[in-house]
């Protein structure tokens, strides 16, 4: 019987704690626990591209803050009528995907600060769009959207019951991007990050792989995007913006690119920052740079990536006595 995979291992430690902040609310409120489960995502479906693919993407608060919009508006206006909360998060992360597709299409035929380029220009038309049509909102966005009820059963509208139904998510996410990064799939995009040349040389078709690869972190992150607009019950013309883009990169690189858990570290480190440090207001980004100065500096690998190499060195020391 094989062993259980250490980050496997290691969500199934944390997901003690984490069935009990429901029970403990003045220890962890759950509605921050649930904001940080949410951009966790998002940065594992970032960390899926630029970590395991090596392709460097601007633009994904396009994927992240329309597959909200698209969740928003069929909360908001179907709402009464029973929609399922689940058709919801699927048609958000339908719209994701759609938008991933054709951004992708245009974007892989590039490489490097050219494929950064394009996706930050087609994210801006994003962002364009999310101004222009009405019923995002605009600059107000999409206030008091429906929680729903899961499966017809279970109403979200309980912080409790949001919270269960969102740590399930995450988890399964989780575990689907582990699945994925192992997969033989896997091993063929960090084949074409270290050496694309190579995988081409050994037959693999490296434009359908870099385009499945950004579909598929497209959808993870519509996944989040929707998500998080039930948890907040808020579509903001924020979740589109470039700064939303940045944010998702700074999380994965403080937390470790290619790592199962430096996403979540990350993302963790700076919703806790803006969260602690909100009243400050402008000074909440400064901190953050600082943050991320410091831990370019001294943790190029970030700060799981450093961790892991800590335990490989102490691991050959003891192999080698």
């Amino acid at each position: 019987m094989k062993s259980i995979p250490t980050p496997i291992r290691i969500l199934l430690v944390l997901l003690v704690p984490a069935l009990l902040v429901p029970v403990f609310p003045e220890i962890a409120y759950p509605v921050f626990v649930m904001k940080v489960l949410c951009y966790a995502l998002f940065a594992l479906a970032f960390n899926l591209l630029i970590g395991f693919t090596g392709l460097v993407s601007f633009g994904h608060a396009a994927f992240f803050g329309w597959a909200g919009y698209t969740t928003g508006i069929l909360m908001i206006r179907f709402s009464a009528s029973g929609f399922p909360v689940e058709l919801a998060i699927l048609a958000g992360v339908a719209v994701a995907v759609a938008i991933g597709w054709l951004i992708g299409t245009l974007a892989i035929r590039r490489t490097g600060i050219y494929f950064a380029m394009i996706t930050l220009a087609l994210s801006q038309v994003a962002y364009f769009l999310a101004v222009q049509i009405p019923w995002t909102g605009g600059e107000d966005g999409m206030q008091g959207i429906p929680r729903g009820h899961l499966l017809g059963l279970v109403d979200l509208s309980d912080d409790n019951h949001m919270y269960y139904f969102t740590l399930a998510v995450f988890v399964a996410g989780f575990l689907a991007t582990h699945r994925i990064v192992h997969s033989p799939f896997g091993q063929a995009l960090k084949a074409l990050r270290d050496n694309e040349p190579r995988a081409v040389s050994l037959g693999y078709a490296t434009d359908r792989c870099k385009l499945y690869a950004f579909m598929l972190s497209a959808g993870l992150a519509g996944l989040a995007g929707s998500l998080k607009a039930l948890v907040l019950q808020l579509s903001a013309l924020n979740d589109v913006m470039l700064s939303t883009s940045t944010e998702v990169l700074l999380m994965t690189l403080l937390g470790g690119l290619g790592t199962s858990w430096g996403p979540v570290v990350g993302a963790t480190l700076v919703v806790s920052l803006q969260n602690q440090l909100a009243a400050l207001g402008g000074v909440v980004t400064i901190v953050i740079g600082m943050t991320f100065i410091l831990c370019v500096s001294f943790f190029r690998r970030g700060l799981v990536g450093e961790w892991q190499a800590l335990l490989e060195r102490r691991k050959e020391k003891l192999q080698q006595r």
